[in-house]
């Protein structure tokens, strides 16, 4: 039998913090069943041998060379067995047995295409939960989730292709997110027990920097409307080198921003900006952040899958 959700954990040289992320996932208590895959993207300090030692319920995939997060998670959502697909990081877990089970019954509406879950950046703030609904009984939806913490459909993630696997670093969440709307379906935020997100302190901002502006172009080459197409683009520009500016580190921010034009020529094929009517409603989202599912049901456009 196909198990009710599938929780798919992608990896790269974090052994110690993965065992804590794979041993919460197979703690969740779901009616029907739930599995837990795991995706080693080429890690070389023993990741595959542990899993197999530790966890042989787990559904392991090791790849000997890296391909990269998006790529392992479009292939995460391929080998998946189950209809709602969990996605945490590997330093990450949940906190109590029911999360997975609580968000799976959210997925009660059709236009419900993803669910944001609560998390905590446990390092930055442990007393700030992030993508929580808001206090009463209302569906919230929100413009977008965040890869961490958040679970989906696997039969819409698949037909709408997946994340955007040029983007290679960053972004592909808002990405996909604005490809859902634009068919028609929306991000519930969630109400359940929060994961924990052992986020390093020690990232690399210039990395974040350059594949940030980077993709910033790309999301508008594929997703902005024609008609305001060349005023994203300017507008893109001058926010990414005025912010490069703020934070010392202007080079990396215009490396970045001519690494998204000329990967444009690249993608050019691949355009298929959204309907100005899904855009607006998309930029409206983005501004207010948390809207009533009943406020906005009435404008979300035909189903297209």
């Amino acid at each position: 039998m196909s198990p009710q959700a599938s929780i798919v954990i992608t990896t790269r040289n974090r052994r110690g913090e993965l065992e804590k992320a794979v041993a919460s996932a197979l703690a969740q208590k779901v009616e029907g069943g739930v599995e837990t895959v795991v995706i080693d993207d080429g890690s070389t300090d023993g990741t595959s041998e542990m899993i197999a030692e530790k966890f042989p319920q787990v559904k392991l995939h090791r790849f000997e060379k890296s391909r990269g997060l998006i790529v392992q998670r479009n292939h995460g959502a391929r080998v998946a067995a189950a209809p709602i697909i969990f996605s945490i990081d590997d330093d990450a877990c949940f906190t109590s047995e029911t999360i997975v089970a609580d968000t799976v019954r959210q997925f009660d509406l059709p236009a419900i295409g993803a669910i944001a879950i609560p998390f905590i950046n446990v390092c930055q703030d442990a007393d700030l939960i992030m993508q929580k609904a808001l206090d009463g009984s209302g569906v919230f939806v929100c413009p977008s989730f965040i890869g961490t913490a958040h679970a989906l459909r696997r039969d819409l993630f698949l037909r709408l292709g997946g994340y955007r696997e040029a983007l290679f670093h960053q972004g592909e969440e808002g990405d996909y997110c604005l490809r859902m709307l634009n068919a028609g379906f929306v991000v519930r935020l969630g109400r359940s027990n929060p994961i924990h997100h052992f986020e390093s302190a020690r990232r690399d901002f210039r990395r974040m920097d350059l594949y940030g502006r980077r993709n910033n172009v790309l999301f508008g080459w594929h997703n902005v409307p024609a008609g305001i197409l060349p005023a994203y683009l300017a507008a893109t520009t001058c926010n990414g080198i005025m912010h490069g500016l703020r934070v010392g580190r202007p080079w990396v921010m215009m490396q970045g921003l001519g690494q998204g034009f000329r990967a444009i020529w690249q993608e050019r094929k691949q355009r298929a900006p959204v309907s100005p009517a899904v855009f607006d409603l998309y930029r409206e989202l983005v501004k207010r952040q948390v809207v009533l599912y009943s406020e906005f049901e009435g404008r979300l456009p035909e189903k297209k899958i």
